[in-house]
């Protein structure tokens, strides 16, 4: 290995400097600044750092010479010795003193030549050097060493490779571009929670955009912006009208349940429920709400193009884990969570079900219980839902110990008939759909009103 210099290195770019620093067997090198690298890479080097030089030219020796200047360079200093053969003077020229040009005891001819002083303490043939031939080389070193410093952020965010992959949200706000959905793999890629929300994303979206490589602390890719959403431009996608704007109306499609169970054959017919609907399931103490939910639940899964999902806040310990089978709870908090947590819980399940329906799909959220849910949170929950002109809708089915108001279907049990096992338990006087004749027909909603004239009697 040739021998290094202090002026070599210095111009040399970062990564060059950590190349030859790992080659020597620096300790700690990528924690040190360019100024203590240099210095561990000359001591590194074998015999050790060269030695100053002593004559700088004939008859001044290092003790007269100036002392070279630190220069400060974006809050970082560093000191550099100008190189005698970089100065006018050609080889063998002093290093410039602070004399000035116009010294009216210097005669012409007889200074010797020597380089005017830069500001920064070295001297104008370097400065120009470096201005003229080294702007190329400072650029490269700025874009090489800064690419170092952070991290390979540039080349990754640059050139990533573009990925398409299926949205996994996380039920913290983020979530995870799954190139073999529904496994994951080390090839997914991460998505911000800010990705999320700015592009509304749910999960299921297909989505593709360049990524880039994980840093240090990271273990999986993440997503640099998203390109496309269910092969549409993400810009189209994710400015849309707000929610509360899109213009509604009452259901019209019924959910046809097609079970054998007592209880859904008589919500089917006696209180349908249709896409859009608002829906409470209500009763006292163990009058079979939690129960009648979760066969609902299991009943709507089966059906094709709904996306259900079942959210747990304030139930009993013992339920938690009671889930119809294929659906996975959204949320699961027990008696002991706080209000607030409960609210959040099934804001979330909303808004991820929001987003569904504003692409045109058709969502269905049941929450069991809005009990101990504070009343504006409920209520913002339960308007939520509707069927949007033209478009898809969302349905929104929950328990509560009374009607909220503004329903357009509410479930009445009765305790007294699910106690004693008379099966269905419907209170139909309680009970009722608002214009059931848009869901099961005119001859339906005679039928309707026929069954609770009876259950007068």
């Amino acid at each position: 290995m040739s021998v290094l210099t202090r002026s070599s290195l210095e111009g040399s770019p970062l990564a060059d400097l950590h190349v030859l620093a790992a080659e020597l067997g620096v300790d700690g090198y990528r924690r040190l600044r360019k100024a203590d690298l240099v210095q561990a890479v000359l001591e590194a080097q074998p015999g050790g750092a060269p030695p100053e030089e002593e004559v700088l030219e004939e008859g001044i020796t290092d003790e007269d010479a100036p002392k070279p200047r630190t220069r400060r360079r974006g809050g970082r200093s560093r000191t550099r010795n100008a190189d005698p053969d970089e100065a006018e003077g050609g080889a063998g020229a002093p290093i410039a003193d602070d004399t000035p040009d116009d010294d009216p005891d210097a005669v012409d001819g007889e200074r010797p030549a020597r380089p005017r002083r830069s500001r920064g303490g070295r001297s104008r043939g370097g400065a120009v050097a470096e201005e003229r031939g080294g702007r190329e080389e400072r650029s490269g070193r700025e874009e090489r060493g800064g690419r170092e410093e952070r991290g390979g952020r540039d080349d990754a965010e640059e050139d990533g490779a573009v990925v398409t992959g299926v949205v996994d949200l996380l039920g913290n706000g983020s979530g995870f571009l799954r190139v073999s959905p529904p496994e994951p793999s080390d090839d997914d890629a991460y998505i911000s929670a800010a990705q999320v929300r700015r592009c509304d994303l749910v999960s299921g979206d297909r989505i593709a955009g360049p990524v880039r490589a994980p840093r240090r602390s990271e273990r999986y890719p993440s997503l640099i912006r998203i390109d496309t959403i269910n092969d549409r431009p993400a810009d189209e996608v994710a400015e849309g009208t707000p929610w509360d704007e899109l213009a509604c109306a009452f259901p019209t499609e019924r959910f046809a349940l097609g079970s054998e169970d007592p209880t859904l054959k008589a919500i089917e017919w006696l209180t349908p429920i249709g896409r859009g609907s608002r829906v409470t399931i209500t009763g006292g103490a163990r009058s079979g709400k939690t129960e009648a939910l979760k066969r609902l639940a299991g009943a709507l899964a089966t059906l094709d193009g709904l996306e259900v999902s079942l959210a747990y806040v304030g139930v009993r310990p013992e339920e938690l884990l009671e889930a119809p089978e294929g659906i996975a709870p959204v949320a699961a908090l027990g008696l002991a969570a706080s209000p607030e947590a409960q609210g959040q819980a099934v804001e979330r399940a909303i808004d991820t079900a929001k987003r569904v329906a504003a692409r045109g799909g058709h969502a269905v959220v049941l929450i069991d219980s809005l009990a101990a849910v504070a009343a504006p949170v409920a209520r913002r929950a339960l308007a939520a839902a509707r069927a949007i002109v033209d478009g898809g809708s969302l349905t929104v089915i929950a328990t509560a110990p009374d009607a909220l108001g503004g329903e357009t279907t509410v479930i009445s049990l009765d305790a007294t008939l699910t106690s004693t096992g008379r099966l269905p338990a419907l209170d139909l006087v309680g009970s009722g759909t608002l214009r059931p004749e848009l869901l099961v027909g005119a001859a339906g909603a005679e039928a309707i009103a026929s069954a609770r004239a009876d259950a007068l009697v």
